[in-house]
């Protein structure tokens, strides 16, 4: 388990975060110059060139909310300049966007984050401009609502598997769901009916919590708490649960880090967001004292499962059912080892989940739980100081990545190995690049004691 002992001050993360940044100018810079865009959305490098995956077009703001986050890191223009032309000029579709349940990750990273930065003063304040960014998220947040099944006592936004399918991932999208909401916006439905975005995001919030997310309560003979499934999978016609699944995991009674990491994150955030609320919002869905023991319970049993299924330095393995893991030995009494040959660790799912960790320990101890805060505020610090320091920062000017060891598909064999006789590790992802920029203009701002970066303004 992670080696809580070894986190460093917050305030020594602060020379790696200036690297890590300086790095960062030229990875975007050598996209700019080197991708071919008329191949479609950039999603992971192979011999360290990012290149696509025909799947989804899931990445391609993350692409543009790095540039857009090294502005907000630096300062930097030209990183600026090109976020924001190539959101206005790429984006438009991932707004209207109805087959997918992506809205949270490309939208927001782009036209949310420069919103923000016009609201925080960074950018010239410009009513149009303003209103540009406004009505792309309203109109995305309610397209992402559109995307909606009915099950059982609630509904969620289904993933683009169809129908049936409710994805762990998706929790990141109830942000735009929630921001819209905030900005006056509904979704209007047949007849004129008017559906709220907050209502919608809220079944969604729950159907993970009770469904995605394990309690040891007994659900099943693999119910460990803290464990995450990554796709369950309901029946239509009468919306009852059925099964836990996996697309990307190992399977559906094993844990995919990066969905538990999706989950991790996803409900500290809104967690937050939930604090800033008025009671009264909350009054027509049961309560505000209702949504904060759910997600609070699946924020805390998730991060606990993480704390004590990773190794010492905080890098996951990609799943922890995953079938070769028992090679490694004692593997999670020791650093993770991104260059063993049995199975690949995922970088990505260590650096969406340290930002999870430190929001949940910063709103712990907002609420009094001191004690669980800094265990968490611990457990975020010893990962982030191995994801800024090699082998995982990405050091080689002639590789476009910036977070090394990133893995996709594991199961469909999508990952690139530089040798064959080790499993896949060395190249990076949109995904991963993107979350290891926000969790360091995070770290940086609450080192600099500057505003305090959320989803929503």
């Amino acid at each position: 388990m992670i080696h809580l002992e070894s986190a460093p001050a917050l305030a020594d993360l602060k020379s790696p975060l200036q690297h890590f940044f300086a790095l960062a100018k030229d990875k975007i810079e050598a996209i700019d110059r080197e991708y071919d865009e008329s191949k479609g959305s950039p999603v992971f490098t192979v011999g360290g060139k990012y290149t696509t995956r025909g799947w989804t077009e899931w990445t391609e703001g993350f692409r543009y909310g790095i540039a857009i986050l090294h502005f907000d890191a630096t300062g930097d223009l030209s990183s600026l300049a090109s976020g924001r032309e190539r959101t206005v000029r790429k984006m438009a579709s991932h707004v209207s966007h109805i087959g997918v349940h992506d809205h949270g990750f490309n939208n927001l990273s782009t036209y949310g984050n420069l919103r923000r930065l016009m609201l925080e003063g960074r950018l010239p304040a410009d009513e149009w401009e303003k209103n540009f960014y406004e009505l792309a998220i309203k109109v995305s947040g309610a397209v992402q609502a559109a995307r909606w099944t009915v099950r059982q006592g609630g509904g969620f936004i289904h993933s683009f598997n169809g129908p049936h399918s409710l994805f762990v991932d998706t929790i990141r999208s109830c942000r735009i769901l929630m921001e819209a909401h905030r900005l006056g916006h509904v979704l209007m439905s047949e007849g004129d009916k008017a559906v709220s975005l907050l209502d919608r995001a809220l079944q969604h919030i729950e159907s993970t919590a009770l469904y995605s997310v394990f309690y040891g309560e007994g659900r099943d003979s693999y119910d460990v708490r803290g464990r995450t499934a990554h796709e369950c999978v309901f029946n239509t016609k009468d919306g009852a649960y059925r099964c836990p699944n996996s697309q990307q995991g190992y399977t559906g009674f094993s844990t995919w880090t990066r969905g538990q990491a999706w989950a991790t994150l996803g409900f500290a955030e809104e967690l937050e967001l939930l604090d800033t609320m008025d009671s009264a919002e909350f009054e027509p869905h049961g309560g505000k004292a209702k949504w904060e023991t759910l997600m609070r319970k699946a924020a805390t049993a998730t991060a606990d499962n993480f704390l004590a299924n990773t190794p010492t330095d905080g890098i996951s393995y990609w799943d922890q059912g995953a079938p070769n893991l028992h090679k490694l030995g004692d593997y999670l009494d020791r650093p993770a080892d991104p260059f063993n040959a049995h199975e690949p660790v995922d970088s990505t799912a260590s650096a969406i989940t340290a930002q999870g960790l430190f929001r949940l320990a910063r709103y712990l101890e907002a609420k009094g739980d001191s004690a669980n805060a800094a265990r968490y505020e611990k457990a975020g610090l010893v990962t982030a100081k191995s994801l800024f320091s090699e082998p995982y920062l990405s050091t080689d000017p002639a590789h476009h990545g910036l977070l090394l060891h990133s893995i996709y598909h594991q199961p469909n064999g999508w990952d690139h190995r530089p040798d064959p006789a080790k499993a896949a590790y060395g190249e990076s992802s949109m995904w991963g690049d993107y979350h290891a920029m926000e969790l360091a203009v995070y770290l940086q701002r609450l080192i600099e004691q500057k505003p305090y970066l959320t989803f929503w303004t």
